[in-house]
Parts: structure tokens; C-alpha cells; sequence
């Protein structure tokens, strides 16, 4: 399968913004899978940053995982201050903890405006771009979370496997 939705500059990205190699990861922030797989995303990031792009889009199991539609509305919200990648890895970095008031408290600590947060997490557009985050996960074949597309083409393995093909793409060790 390949990624149907080209990546854009609406997506979050991080990383060369220039680069080569992009990998595209749908996720969900409840997820256990996707949070085991954060800190190897992390450290493949911090080890490769010049020759990778990263995105990241959403995929919230919302029948699954209660809180994963509110901690997405809540990053993309923390977007509209800047903010965005603070709050994904925050959401990540205590992903156990997650309920209402916990992505208030984050909020608070990463340092946004909360009245504009409180006021933000209502906008109907912030909905919008999740549901197009993941209805463009749909049509390329996301089964499950995380999922991975590298240049386009979906990765079948998971964030160790893409951090050791990397690792062995650039003869590093």
C-alpha cells in the first residue's frame, strides 16, 4: 500500500523539512503500541535529524481508547500557539496518566495561553483536520496504529524495525 495524501505543509512535521527519507506515522495517542514506539521515533530523530523528515498524523481509536480523540483535539489545538510537538511528546511522555483535566494540566505546563486553549479545543476545524487525518489513513490502508509509511510506501514493521533499517541505510551503528 502506499500513502494516498501526499504529505503537505499542513502536516506536523519535524526533523530536515528537506529531507530525503520521510516517514509518515499515524498514530494514536492512547495507544500502547504508538507510546513504545515514541521514545524509538525519538531517539531515531535526535540520532538522524539532518536526514530525516517525520510527520505526524492522526489516528485516534476513539471505540477503543477513550481519551485518544480529546488528546488529539488537544494537540492540534496546542498547534494553533506553536506549540504542537510539545504537547504531542508531553501526551506521549505520560500517556499512562491521560484523562480530561490531565490535558489541561499539560496544557498549563507546556505553557500555553489557556484561556485561547480552553476556547480552542471547541473549534469545529480542529475535528475537521483530524477526521482528514484519518480518513487519508483510511484510504491508504492504516489497519492499526501506529502505522508507517517511508517515501510513500507503507513500512511493515514497527519503530525498531524502521530504526535499525535506517540505521543499516546509512551504514551507522
Amino acid at each position: 500500500m502506499s500513502l494516498k495524501i501526499p504529505v503537505s505543509i499542513t502536516d506536523h512535521a519535524q526533523g530536515n523539512l528537506d529531507a530525503d527519507l520521510v516517514i509518515v506515522e499515524y498514530g494514536d495517542y492512547q495507544c500502547p503500541y504508538c507510546g513504545a514506539a515514541y521514545p524509538v521515533l525519538k531517539k531515531l530523530l535526535k540520532k538522524f535529524s539532518g536526514e530525516v523528515k517525520f510527520v505526524f498524523r492522526n489516528f485516534p481509536l476513539s471505540e477503543m481508547h477513550e481519551y485518544a480523540l480529546p488528546a488529539a483535539i488537544a494537540a492540534e489545538a496546542a498547534f494553533l500557539q506553536d506549540k504542537f510537538w510539545e504537547m504531542h511528546d508531553a501526551i506521549y511522555e505520560n500517556q499512562r496518566k491521560l484523562d480530561d483535566q490531565y490535558l489541561f494540566k499539560i496544557a498549563e505546563k507546556i505553557g500555553l495561553d489557556m484561556e485561547k486553549f480552553k476556547s480552542d479545543i471547541q473549534k469545529e476545524e480542529l475535528v475537521n483536520k483530524i477526521d482528514a487525518d484519518f480518513q487519508g489513513g483510511v484510504i491508504s490502508g492504516v489497519n492499526g496504529t501506529p502505522s508507517f509509511y517511508v517515501n510513500g510506501k507503507k513500512f511493515n514493521g514497527a519503530a525498531e524495525d524502521l530504526f535499525e533499517l535506517f540505521t543499516r541505510s546509512t551504514g551507522e551503528i
